[in-house]
Formats: structure tokens, C-alpha cells, sequence
């Protein structure tokens, strides 16, 4: 059994010497989209300067200043993809690398170059799309079947940290058994951050970036637990994970 008393704790003995590198690269997860959770806000548009849009549709200019804005719009759409596939996952799966060696104090340099390492990059990039599809088509489903899933996958970038060729159906059949039975505290772990988060908003929204890698340190810590009891119960093997007895 784990606690959040305990993770935090072995978490903030982690960052006291790594603090401000392991800052940066929570600020590369956040920015090839790899965080788990986040908050998000709306903005709304009054009825008085809706009314006074007027587009008159029979104009062709109108028509062809719509299509090009349509097709822009899908463009970015299609670029912001792109990247998130081919640069975002290895660098998210590179950055949990890094914080998995940090708690165990071991090197945790070149983490990133791991991800881009010829067949290693490969496995990453498929088994993390393969990941986001199921995640996608879930949520297509319903939405509490869907976060119920996030939650069963969440461990596949630290199982590919340790073993970028695990294969896909293998790593997430994994972090699905791992995770099993602790979704419900891992919610409730996500839900204690959001304190600190919105102490971090109040401070013109930049302190909230400061939390990052203390969450990401936790994270890290919890997977170790998990891959521990999964390897105490033959769940997988050390040779799965490309680990040492």
C-alpha cells in the first residue's frame, strides 16, 4: 500500500539538489503536452458584438475568406498533431525517464537522448499513439469510461522510460494491471495538488509552473511503487523492464 504522505515526502527529498533542473523539464513536458491534468479556462463573447457580426454568405469574397480560414485552421490542427506525435512523445517519455532515475538517485542525464535513440524512439512513438487512440476512442464512448482509462494508462511512459520496446499491447496491458484498484487514490492525489496550484495562480499565475516538478517528482515515486508490487507479483518480469534482480 502507498500513501500520499509518503510520496510527497520522498519527492521533496528528491528535489532538494535537482529543483531547478527538474524545473526545466517539467516546462518541456508541459509544452509537448504531457501533462496529466490541468486547468483550463473559456472566454465568451457579449450579445452586442455578436449581433454586429454580419457576414453576407452570397459574397464570394466572404465564401473564399471562410475556406481559407477552415483549411488554416486544420493545418494547424494537423501540425499541432504532427508534432505531438513525433516530438512530444519521445521528449514526454524522455522527461519521465529523468524523474524515475532522479528518485532513485541514479543518472539521469541523457534521458532525453534515450527517446531518440534509433529503435527506441520507434517503440516510443507507437506505443504512445496506440495509447492516445484508446484513450480517444474511450472518451468517444463516455466520459467517466473515459477518465477511468486515463487513469489505467497513465503508467506506459514510465514503463517505456524503462523499456521503450515492450511492445504496445504489453506496455499498456501493464500500467492497466498496475493500476488497478488505486484509480480512485490516484484521483485524490491528482485533487491534492490543485491547492497548490491555485496558491500558484493567485501569484499572477506563474507560481503554478513551480508546482510542476514537485508533482512529476510524486509521480515518479508512485510508478515505483507500482513497478515494485508488479514485479513481486509476476505481473512482468525484470526482463520486461530491462532491469537488474
Amino acid at each position: 500500500m502507498w500513501t500520499r504522505k509518503e510520496l510527497k515526502e520522498r519527492a521533496k527529498a528528491v528535489l532538494k539538489n535537482i529543483y531547478w533542473k527538474a524545473f526545466l523539464i517539467s516546462m518541456v513536458i508541459l509544452l509537448v503536452g504531457g501533462k496529466d491534468s490541468g486547468i483550463g479556462g473559456g472566454s465568451s463573447r457579449s450579445s452586442d458584438s455578436t449581433n454586429n457580426m454580419a457576414f453576407d454568405f452570397t459574397d464570394p469574397n466572404v465564401l473564399y475568406s471562410i475556406i481559407f480560414i477552415i483549411i488554416a485552421a486544420i493545418g494547424v490542427i494537423m501540425l499541432a498533431v504532427t508534432l505531438r506525435i513525433f516530438l512530444g512523445y519521445p521528449l514526454e517519455v524522455g522527461g519521465r525517464k529523468y524523474f524515475v532515475q532522479s528518485a532513485q538517485y541514479k543518472d539521469n542525464k541523457k534521458c532525453f537522448r534515450f527517446a531518440f535513440n534509433g529503435q527506441n524512439y520507434f517503440g516510443i512513438v507507437f506505443t504512445m499513439l496506440l495509447k492516445g487512440v484508446q484513450n480517444f476512442l474511450w472518451f468517444l464512448l463516455l466520459i467517466i469510461p473515459g477518465i477511468i482509462k486515463l487513469y489505467a494508462y497513465r503508467m506506459v511512459p514510465y514503463i517505456l522510460a524503462d523499456n521503450p520496446n515492450i511492445g504496445a499491447k504489453k506496455a499498456i496491458k501493464l500500467s492497466d494491471k498496475m493500476t488497478k484498484g488505486h484509480k480512485f487514490k490516484m484521483f485524490v492525489l491528482d485533487l491534492s495538488f490543485l491547492g497548490w496550484y491555485l496558491l500558484g495562480i493567485l501569484a499572477l499565475g506563474i507560481g503554478a509552473l513551480f508546482v510542476m516538478p514537485y508533482e512529476n517528482a510524486t509521480k515518479a515515486e508512485l510508478y515505483l511503487v507500482f513497478r515494485k508490487t508488479a514485479l513481486e507479483t509476476n505481473m512482468c518480469s525484470y526482463e520486461d523492464l530491462l532491469l537488474n534482480n
